[in-house]
């Protein structure tokens, strides 16, 4: 009860713990990214191969638990100080303790980028069910952006949870009421599916995956039919920079697909922290 209080009346204290936890939790999201698309790869070979009347090949059995984790070179097995989150890639000097291949940076960055935005929620909203429910999102929002990067999959085992789990924290309107959470999970979905329709009609291509439609309907989910106009905007803009700087700078091929789950991701973290502040500036300049 005492440390209840506490964080109720010190943010400093509940910010910090929430960071400490947040590294944590991003230690785990590592795992997640990696394996949730091997996982998937694996259930998809087995299901094919029963479908086809095929051998089923032996697979390594793997879940988000086992099996431990090792060295990709050398398979060392990461013991627990080893696995210590930031502390260890610095303790390593960012190297295998066996056989001192480099050690990705991007496990520490995705780290702290999960403590920095988990505190940075529990700054802004406090000792609060909207802290509790906006961690469990941001967190699936890192897995899913990562997911996306790497595979171009938003994993319906991630997605689904996060368009239900919105309806539920809006069942006591934390944050829209629950008319406006289902209207805006129905009017994502369609939103996204008719432009999908509409681009595949006119050019022959896929402009975008069935993954961007369920994610754009758990924003709605969310935050509720008025928040996908800024999200929607704030994602192309952001996805238009990025695509053609990449077109640009790197040369990319602009025929190569670019995943969108990424921006949708990145344009709800714009508006969970200043989606009030951005909407507040644009109708005041309507009303200059």
């Amino acid at each position: 009860m005492q440390a209840i209080e506490l964080f109720q009346t010190s943010t400093v204290t509940l910010t910090v713990t929430v960071f400490i936890f947040g590294l944590l939790i991003g230690s785990f999201l590592n795992v997640v990214i990696f394996r949730l698309p091997v996982m998937m790869k694996n259930s998809w070979t087995i299901e094919a191969s029963e479908f086809l009347e095929l051998k089923v090949p032996k697979l390594d059995k793997i879940n988000l638990i086992k099996p431990d984790s090792t060295c990709p070179k050398c398979g060392h097995k990461i013991r627990a100080w080893e696995n210590i989150p930031v502390i260890s890639y610095l303790f390593l000097k960012g190297r295998c303790a066996s056989c001192k291949t480099g050690i990705s940076l991007r496990y520490p960055t995705i780290e702290l980028i999960t403590a920095g935005l988990s505190a940075l929620i529990a700054w802004q909203f406090g000792w609060s069910m909207q802290t509790v429910y906006l961690l469990a999102f941001v967190w699936v929002l890192i897995s899913l952006t990562m997911i996306d990067f790497d595979t171009q999959l938003l994993p319906d085992s991630l997605v689904l949870p996060l368009l239900w789990l919105g309806l539920i924290a809006n069942l006591s309107s934390t944050f829209t009421s629950l008319n406006e959470a289902v209207i805006g999970a129905i009017a994502g979905y369609l939103s996204l599916w008719l432009v999908y329709w509409l681009f595949k009609l006119t050019t022959g291509k896929e402009g975008m995956g069935y993954g961007d439609f369920k994610l754009f309907a758990a924003f709605g989910a969310w935050f509720g039919w008025q928040s996908l106009p800024l999200i929607i905007l704030l994602s192309a803009a952001v996805g238009s920079v990025i695509g053609i700087g990449l077109i640009l700078i790197k040369g990319r091929d602009k025929n190569i697909p670019i995943p969108f789950g990424p921006y949708l991701c990145g344009a709800a973290l714009v508006y969970i922290f200043w989606g009030e502040y951005i909407t507040q500036w644009y109708l005041g300049t309507l009303q200059i």
